[in-house]
């Protein structure tokens, strides 16, 4: 039997990968800075589109590449380490300082750093979730609102999520994969272990298992003490967003992989905590669209970006 717990700890870690897209971005305008102690970056110009990788506990390294691609769509893309991750260093690592009411505030300080109104948020994996706790928060800042192979409004998306993995994954591949967890919690902490732990969860998260060695990459250098500390803070706080959004008038649109190791009952879900929201279901896509189903993913993100936002009187 899966170790549950961790598996729900470990599901949205591989979400900073060094990825090439199916998309040609021009030679975009790029500058970067901090924001109180928060690292971003900012490709191109126009509406802003923020992007809030998952994890938690990596930064934002590798979505570059997908930042490029709306950047070269006529907006402009910002990226930033969550705090403790990457260039947003903090001098200790606690429950003091990782609170997801803080991460909340980074994004809040970041827009206005930046001198934005309203921010199109688009949140991967935990990002999503991160993003609607900002837009539960801040809904008067928000222009428009993506949840890519999102986390859940609350935590009952762990539920599956020991399922669906195993669902990815050969009969050889799982009973690999429980002997070096079973490994592992008996004291083998090894980078062998580690690195072959990697390399079977990362089969998981995508289809086309060509991309999986750079999943495996990202599972490896996640802090596992921010990821530990956000979870905790999630559970203690009983985090549950599903009633927040009854008068939230933005665009949402909730893209979703059918084979992803977070079921498409969660971005139903989610779907339907909003007024306005489209859901796009990706046939063989497992937890990154621009993989697995890039023209299909990217068509449906660049619709929906380049669409009116609804005016309300």
């Amino acid at each position: 039997m899966l170790n549950q717990f961790l598996l729900g700890r470990l599901l949205l870690l591989s979400c900073a990968l060094l990825f090439s897209v199916a998309v040609t971005a021009e030679t975009l305008p790029g500058s970067s800075g901090m924001a109180q102690g928060i690292y971003y970056q900012t490709f191109g110009n126009g509406q802003p589109v923020l992007i809030i990788n998952g994890g938690p506990g990596l930064d934002s390294a590798g979505f570059e590449p997908v930042a490029k691609a709306i950047a070269a769509q006529g907006f402009q893309s910002i990226l930033f380490d969550q705090r403790g991750t990457g260039r947003s260093v903090l001098p200790a690592i606690n429950a003091d300082n990782i609170r997801l009411a803080l991460m909340v505030q980074d994004i809040e300080h970041l827009r206005q750093h930046l001198q934005h109104d309203k921010l199109i948020i688009l949140g991967h994996s935990f990002g999503g979730m991160l993003g609607a706790a900002y837009a539960a928060k801040y809904p008067q800042h928000i222009q428009k609102l993506i949840f890519s192979s999102s986390g859940g409004l609350d935590l009952q998306f762990r539920d599956q999520i020991a399922e669906r993995l195993l669902q990815n994954l050969s009969l050889e591949e799982q009973i690999k994969l429980q002997m070096y967890q079973l490994r592992q919690r008996s004291g083998d902490d090894s980078v062998s272990t580690r690195d072959k732990l990697a390399q079977l969860r990362a089969n998981a998260y995508v289809i086309d298992k060509t991309k999986a060695s750079l999943i495996a990459a990202r599972l490896k250098v996640v802090n596992m003490t921010i990821n530990s500390l956000v979870f905790a803070d999630l559970d203690n706080m009983h985090f549950d967003l599903k009633q927040q959004f009854k008068t939230f008038e933005a665009p949402v649109l909730v893209l979703q992989g059918e084979k992803d190791i977070i079921s498409v009952d969660t971005a139903k879900t989610i779907a339907g905590s909003f007024s306005n929201a489209r859901l796009v279901l990706m046939p063989n896509c497992a937890h990154y669209g621009w993989l697995d189903q890039p023209q299909l993913y990217y068509n449906a993100l660049f619709e929906f970006l380049r669409s009116a936002p609804v005016r309300h009187s």
